[in-house]
């Protein structure tokens, strides 16, 4: 609770910031433009205030509602389910038993329904859900026409929901091989597939299936080809209990995709990103082949001419007493370290005959608190300088090494080359035979086709609305932030640092007032405020200067020519300066002063 006290303070804080942006903009702005004619009509000033007011923002409106449509098949495809016919039909349960099981578990009996999910955002959206826990469950349906690769694709997508999350369990599909046997009463986890696709999950281990049964063409057996591990992450899918789609797309050119919610999470080569890889080796080592005797795969040997030196001493302890170690002053030799508890006292029960004789536990001696030590003394020990333990002859190269030995090469009697893998087995079913130890897997909208257009458009008529339902739902921002960092404590301390520090940085650039700049004579004029009288001092200074000037230049008639000029030049100047004033003061009348003649 103290944490969500301390996000709210935080997020009040930038919003309090933010509201006085405006405020602190405006102080800005009075300094900058302070001196302007104030001579303004209050109703001017009231007008210009009601147009400076911002308009409340709207109120957001609320999220649409996403009204739930069935999603329709169209163009070529081979399966089509949203069970929104909220019934079973065309799928067929299994009464099998599973072999090689306990006898209580051994059955498929788990149970199935097809209704909405608990927390459904689609009002009339049903799938298929998986209600009971720790049984074997097993459900299928035929296809409305078998399935081969030929030069289409293979696409088949589907959705699941953990609605309760996962703790071990599977909810992959099985595409079952098209056999003249097949029986969907009898499908348990023997009956033969072509692909197994999708998620999977016991304890911390998150995988997402892409496994298909290739056939031998030397032998006719098959064998499990598993699809490289995916590098994303992939325990969201797992625990956010969001309805996620799966898609599997298998090309003729032997590529693969695995998407999760329309994103790639996987890819590669049929040829290449298999485990094991379908085509074998073309020479394999030679089961007949044995190791010699007498081969040596030693790379280093010790010298068999290195001989002890005579002054080794393998005898010598690691650790000595240390001779210059000296007993400390104040040492109690006479005093034992530790003595029996003066305070205890023999249990009134003490058998001696059973028990022994009674003895008082030892606690610590109160003489030896104060003392450096108690006890007989010895000299502490030291590292050895002449220890050099057991001698041993260097190592050096084995002349006789011959590397690390290793069967011949033989042709691999099982070799072949299968370049088209993509070529499987046909399928014409798809089944969920799944154990779990979790209920309510809510499975949806099963598809599978051979064109990407008609299955992007089953998705977003599927999956996409019930994605935007999901979205609308979604709480905000600040709501997802608290539930975030419940989960995850440490995104308190990246809250601190993203949205504290910021804020801060935002109120020092916003709200730091700037320095009142020198107003200008023309600004003074506006204003009734008082100017200093710089400007007539200064005219004084001059006066003084040029009458001095033509007292020292009198006499000379170059100088009064001269100075002639001067004076007519000045009254020019003077009569230029007179107009200009003048026209300021007319703009401005209550400023204007007394001129001088």
């Amino acid at each position: 609770m103290d944490q969500k006290v301390g996000l709210f303070i935080l997020l009040a804080a930038g919003l309090l910031c933010l509201s006085l942006v405006p405020v602190c903009r405006a102080d800005d702005e009075v300094e900058d433009i302070e001196g302007e004619d104030l001579d303004v009509d209050v109703d001017d000033e009231l007008e210009m205030d009601a147009q400076d007011e911002v308009p409340p923002a709207p109120k957001t409106p609320p999220a649409p509602k996403v009204t739930y449509k069935a999603p329709e098949p169209m163009g070529e495809h081979f399966f089509a389910e949203s069970f929104d016919r909220g019934t079973l039909d065309g799928w067929v349960l299994s009464s099998a038993k599973k072999e090689e099981a306990d006898e209580d578990i051994a059955k498929y009996d788990g149970k199935w329904a097809v209704e909405e999910m608990k927390d459904s955002k689609l009002p009339g959206d049903k799938g298929l859900v998986l209600k009971s826990k720790a049984k074997h469950h097993a459900i299928s349906a035929q296809l409305l026409r078998p399935f081969t690769f030929d030069t289409k694709p293979l696409i088949i997508q589907y959705e699941v929901n953990f609605q309760s999350g996962i703790d071990c369990g599977g909810a992959y599909v099985k595409l079952l091989t098209q056999t003249p046997d097949l029986d969907l009463d009898q499908f348990v986890d023997k009956t033969p597939y072509t692909i197994m696709f999708g998620p999977d999950k016991c304890g911390e281990d998150y995988k997402l299936h892409f496994i298909f049964r290739h056939k031998n063409p030397k032998t006719g057996e098959f064998e499990e080809k598993h699809a490289k591990k995916p590098d994303a992450d992939l325990r969201t899918y797992f625990t956010d209990k969001k309805t996620h789609m799966y898609t599997l797309v298998v090309n003729p050119d032997n590529s693969f995709e695995v998407l999760v919610d329309q994103t790639v999470v996987n890819s590669g080569s049929l040829l290449t990103d298999m485990t094991p890889p379908v085509n074998p080796p073309a020479e394999i080592e030679d089961p007949d082949d044995h190791k010699p005797e007498d081969w040596d795969e030693r790379p280093k040997i010790q010298d068999p001419d290195s001989v002890k030196p005579e002054d080794w001493d393998e005898d010598a302890p690691a650790q000595i007493p240390d001779e210059s170690a000296v007993k400390p002053d104040g040492w109690l030799e006479d005093e034992p370290e530790y003595i029996g508890d003066p305070d205890a006292v023999k249990p009134e029960d003490w058998d001696e005959d059973m028990d022994g004789e009674w003895e008082a536990p030892q606690v610590p001696n109160p003489a030896c608190e104060t003392a450096p030590g108690c006890g007989a003394w010895k000299r502490p020990m030291i590292d050895n300088p002449n220890y050099k333990g057991k001698w041993k002859p260097p190592m050096i190269d084995n002349p006789n090494y011959q590397g690390v030995w290793k069967p011949r090469k033989i042709p691999n009697p099982a070799y072949f080359e299968d370049l088209h893998p993509f070529r499987m087995t046909p399928f014409s079913a798809v089944g969920l035979e799944l154990w779990s130890m979790t209920s309510d897997i809510f499975f949806d909208n099963f598809f599978i086709t051979n064109e990407r257009t008609t299955a992007e458009r089953w998705a977003n008529d599927g999956w996409g609305l019930k994605k935007a339902a999901e979205g609308a739902a979604e709480p905000g921002l600040a709501a997802q932030m608290l539930n975030a960092a419940e989960e995850r404590p440490w995104l308190w301390v990246v809250y601190v640092l993203t949205v504290a520090l910021p804020l801060v940085l935002i109120f020092v650039f916003c709200c730091t007032g700037k320095k009142k700049s020198t107003a200008t004579p023309a600004q003074y004029k506006k204003t009734d405020e008082p100017q200093p009288d710089v400007k007539e001092d200064e005219e004084e200074e001059e006066e003084e200067e040029e009458e001095k000037a033509e007292e020292a230049e009198k006499g000379s008639p170059d100088a009064e020519e001269k100075s002639d000029e001067e004076e007519s030049q000045a009254e020019k100047e003077a009569t230029a300066d007179e107009k200009l004033e003048d026209d300021v003061l007319r703009r401005s009348p209550r400023s204007r002063k007394p001129r001088k003649d």
